[in-house]
């Protein structure tokens, strides 16, 4: 009997141990991964079938302010794992989660012939954001980021070291970066 439990065990445990492995990736090679990187807003989010209605994706439209990198146009469209259609929802763990009017800097891979991708899921997503007080945009660092010319550094919540950046001063780093790579 302990034999064909054990066997009927074995049967299952390939289904049940699917998992999503999220490698954190340092800002430069984020960059350097990157043949697009792209500042815009959100102006739609759709959901609909994968090839072989398997799972729901999300398509955003992006309308594009500036290209730190590259160029596909003034409005892209980018996918992005799991979503949700109808009564259908399909979760991606670590896939970013987009509004219409979300103000984004995206890393994509290009993709051909399909739609580009998010380099690293959410890690390839950083937020704009306008700071109440001082009506400053400001980026929101990635958790797992670190700036060049410093170490990785662990994630503590509530550390008081991680800040948010300017726009400006992120354009910068970003051309910084691809400046260094292209030596």
């Amino acid at each position: 009997m302990r034999t064909l439990v054990f066997a009927a065990m074995l049967a299952i445990a390939p289904v049940a141990l699917r998992a999503t492995v999220l490698v954190p990736i340092e800002f430069r090679e984020l960059v350097n991964a990157a043949p697009i990187i792209v500042h815009g807003e959100v102006v739609d989010v759709h959901s609909d079938w994968s090839t072989g209605r398997r799972a729901v994706e999300t398509f955003l439209t992006l309308h594009v302010d500036e290209y730190f990198k590259g160029d596909l146009g003034s409005e892209i469209t980018v996918r992005v794992p799991g979503g949700r259609l109808g009564r259908y929802r399909t979760i991606m763990v670590g896939a970013p989660v987009f509004a219409t009017g979300d103000e984004v800097v995206l890393f994509l891979n290009t993709g051909a012939p399909s739609y580009p991708s998010i380099v690293g899921l959410s890690q390839g997503a950083f937020r704009v954001v306008m700071m109440p007080r001082t009506s400053t945009r400001i980026v929101s660092p990635s958790a797992v980021m670190s700036i060049p010319g410093g170490d990785a550094q662990p994630v503590v919540r509530g550390d008081v070291t991680r800040r948010p950046i300017g726009i400006d001063q992120f354009r910068t780093l970003v051309r910084q970066v691809i400046a260094e790579g292209a030596k």
